[in-house]
């Protein structure tokens, strides 16, 4: 991946809050369900708004929706349907980290992300086939 990360604590902090967006989306990522993974023959994928994911710890653990928002500032997702009413009446969305939910439905509507999964199964078949 060519990112260096330090053993020491401060230095990997130091790295995340420093990162650039392009550094950003790659850490975004999310575990696949065991059927995507089979299907596509990677473990995980950075999520994107449109993904249908379902969170697997904390206090919403359980809840599936659909991917509202990408926070790459501060490395949370929201996920419709994961709200709570403030004092004041008004519904905010509750930012969870990716790394706590799995995607069960990936938006292919861009085709380099459609693409690329293509990509990476045919070289899986190849590798399956040829060894054989």
């Amino acid at each position: 991946m060519g990112m260096v990360v330090s053993a020491k604590p401060s230095k990997q902090r130091k790295f995340l809050w420093n990162a650039p967006l392009h550094k950003r989306h790659k850490l975004m990522s999310a575990p696949l369900s065991i059927e995507l993974r089979a299907k596509y023959g990677r473990r995980s994928l950075p999520v994107r708004e449109g993904d249908v994911v379902k969170v697997v710890r904390g206090d919403y653990a359980g809840m599936e929706g659909k991917v509202k928002s990408v926070d790459l500032k501060n490395y949370r997702i929201t996920i419709e349907g994961i709200t709570r009413e403030k004092a004041d009446g008004t519904t905010i969305f509750i930012p969870i980290h990716p790394s706590k939910v799995e995607i069960r439905r990936l938006n292919l509507s861009d085709k380099w992300r459609a693409e690329k999964l293509a990509q990476k199964q045919v070289t899986e078949e190849k590798v399956e086939g040829g060894g054989k």
